[in-house]
């Protein structure tokens, strides 16, 4: 069944390619009448695009017009010029599909074509990102591109004020990621006035890591709370005390998988006794069941740096798809308290939920939306039904020259660490760069201990350590590096052999002083010569690079979603570089031990088998494969649950949003009654 809608889906993608094709020779043949032009004139194209949009042309007849003078404007202002399969990318985001790009291939510079375009209209357009990092580095560096035909950027970021955030928003193209934009959308129709209101519309979108954002995160709705009325409850810090006292399987048992737990008789005798009651389940007391299971859960199913990180006295909750930090979230019905009060910081309030949104119905606020990614494919059937939204591969630049090696697995965990570490120390050994990929906070930790232990010296990139993650990445594909990641290395990160030139030519230039928004004029007469010297630099080094191996990824642990374990090896092997990827499991990983733990329970049985043999068999990868199918159905199943339920609220949400904008703009409330 899946391969028949799969085919469906797939119709007439040869003649979607075919006309991108013609899109980007009708960009080549205009290349050196645009090469001609002066600066000013460059810039001038704008103004003349934007009169014949006013005179009723459309943006498709402007296209290949508008992407050869973005493509001139990166070469006078990055060095970059768009390869034709970037010129295809940016043709498929304008129409509103997703561009299934590889990694390397350059989608932030594709961005740039689809964006221009269409704000010619003067309506905005926003790009998301996945971080905050991401949405500064690119408004930035892509800014240039903008500046120089006349346009301005904005970019939102977390800790701005109303009035900073207008101002962005005011911009012709603003970048900022899925949360900000969301939130600043309830945030304006919770407004008491129009002039704290921020957003001017939803006109168009490019989702970056399109994948990541409307399918990973859409489990999780976008949710504004406030404190409710009252104090943290005292029973809170009282039942972390009794959950302490409790033992699993004896006096309550947990379901991982289904993420549930369920006391047992002996420990409800445990509890009554210790609070001094006859009957935990009288009518009086049953508030207190719910202090209870949440005490349980908080220790049973929340493992401290995995699903979150206590940071500054605070808990903080760690998103397990890009293993960042989600500033500002918290668990709802009390779990949030109960971890707080397991770690033994302040338990804060309890909160109320003030207004709330998918991201589903958030992005579909747009009149066309369009996304990149390097792994939609699998999830294509979900983007149709859900966002309407087709998938178009786009071919590579350069062949692929990766090699994926089969899975090593390992009966045990310890066992499998130490053949890792004993890889990792032979590579580097070699002057290979090494990324390895680690599913937590805690096992990143773990094995960076075993890794100084073995004397090799590595960088560990995880939530603790995220305020360097451009930096620790930009030097990640240079000669003998080792870098231990959590998934924060998985997405939107571009692992160069040799180092990333940009980003050191950029922290070059912010070391002299210069700044593309504060000096403008003198920052882009010394990029080149800057530029150039660094790019010369990386260069003999990714030679160096290529004769050991180019870059190893080394995954330490399947992920449950196959498109990160994807991400995950698409690091290495970018624009025809050479690489080599394989992934090291045990059977004791969480993904086996829960999904498939039939298949894991009868290999471990093979007593003959000794420990540090790894095992190479067609079952393992059965299983792992059946394993992922299980949680993708059932991530799947989550976020059709979420969207149902928020389609009834979103009805109601668009009559009363809407009345309250036309009332805030003055319209008379009545004349909105009558009609």
């Amino acid at each position: 069944m899946a391969n028949v809608l799969e085919r469906a889906l797939r119709v007439g993608e040869g003649r979607l390619l075919r006309r991108l094709q013609q899109y980007a020779e009708a960009v080549n043949h205009l290349e050196d009448d645009f090469r001609e032009l002066s600066d000013d004139d460059l810039k001038n194209e704008t103004v003349l695009l934007r009169e014949r949009y006013a005179a009723g042309e459309s943006l498709d007849d402007m296209l290949p017009e508008a992407f050869a003078a973005v493509r001139e404007a990166a070469v006078r202002t990055l060095g970059m010029r768009h390869f034709d399969v970037q010129l295809m990318g940016g043709a498929a985001l304008h129409l509103g599909n997703i561009a299934e790009m590889k990694t390397g291939e350059g989608k932030t510079l594709v961005a740039t074509l689809a964006a221009y375009l269409n704000a010619i209209t003067s309506n905005g357009v926003h790009v998301i990102t996945v971080n905050d990092y991401l949405a500064s580095y690119q408004s930035e560096l892509m800014g240039r591109v903008f500046r120089a035909l006349g346009m301005s950027t904005g970019c939102i970021l977390s800790g701005q004020s109303p009035a900073e955030r207008r101002e962005q928003y005011l911009a012709d193209i603003t970048y900022g990621t899925n949360n900000e934009f969301g939130f600043d959308y309830l945030r304006d129709n919770m407004a008491w006035q129009a002039e704290d209101t921020v957003q001017r519309g939803h006109s168009y979108a490019i989702v970056d890591e399109v994948d990541s954002i409307l399918i990973d995160e859409a489990r999780t709705p976008l949710i504004i709370s406030g404190p409710a009325s009252g104090e943290a409850n005292r029973w809170f810090t009282e039942f972390a005390n009794i959950a302490r006292t409790l033992i699993a399987d004896v006096d309550y048992e947990v379901d991982e998988k289904k993420r549930t737990v369920g006391v047992l008789e002996t420990g409800i005798e445990k509890v009554e006794d210790y609070l001094g009651i006859d009957n935990l389940y009288e009518s009086a007391n049953t508030p207190l069941i719910s202090f209870l299971n949440n005490s349980i859960k908080a220790i049973a199913l929340f493992k401290k740096d995995k699903d979150y990180v206590v940071l500054n006295g605070e808990v903080l909750i760690v998103d397990e798809h890009t293993g960042r930090i989600l500033t500002g979230r918290r668990y709802n019905e009390g779990i949030h308290q109960a971890i707080e009060a397991k770690e033994g910081v302040p338990v804060k309030a309890e909160n109320q939920t003030l207004a709330t949104v998918t991201l589903q119905n958030y992005f579909r606020l747009y009149q066309k939306l369009s996304g990149m990614t390097g792994t939609a494919e699998t999830e294509a059937a979900e983007f149709m039904s859900t966002y309407h939204l087709g998938v178009v591969p786009i071919p590579t630049n350069k062949p692929m020259l990766r090699t994926d090696q089969a899975d090593l697995v390992y009966k045990n965990e310890q066992v499998k660490f130490e053949q890792v570490v004993e890889d990792i120390a032979r590579r580097h050994a070699m002057g290979q760069p090494v990324l390895v990929g680690t599913t937590s906070v805690e096992k990143s930790e773990l094995l960076s201990k075993l890794l100084a232990k073995k004397g090799v010296r590595h960088e560990v990139l995880n939530a603790k350590n995220h305020a360097r993650e451009a930096a620790i990445v930009a030097q990640a594909g240079r000669l003998g590096a080792v870098t231990v990641a959590t998934n924060m290395a998985g997405r939107g990160t571009d692992v160069m052999l040799g180092g990333n030139a940009e980003f050191l030519a950029v922290s070059q230039m912010n070391s002299m002083g210069l700044s593309p928004v504060d000096t403008p004029d003198e920052y882009e007469a010394q990029w080149n010569s800057v530029f150039e010297a660094v790019k010369r630099e990386v260069q003999l080094e990714a030679a160096k690079v290529v004769q050991v191996g180019g870059l190893y990824v080394l995954g330490t642990e399947r992920h449950e979603s196959r498109r990160i374990d994807n991400q995950l090896r698409g690091r290495s092997g970018r624009q025809g570089d050479p690489g080599e990827s394989r992934f090291y499991l045990s059977l004791q990983d969480d993904l086996m031990r829960l999904f498939n733990s039939g298949a894991a329970e009868a290999l471990m049985g093979r007593s003959s088998m000794p420990d540090d043999l790894a095992i190479e068999s067609k079952v393992v990868s059965r299983a792992i494969r059946s394993a992922q199918s299980q949680v993708e159905a059932r991530n799947a199943e989550i976020r059709k649950n979420v969207l149902k339920y928020d389609d009834v609220l979103n009805r109601q949400r668009e009559a009363i949003y809407s009345d309250r904008r036309h009332i805030l703009e003055g319209d008379d409330p009545l004349v909105q009654v009558v009609t």
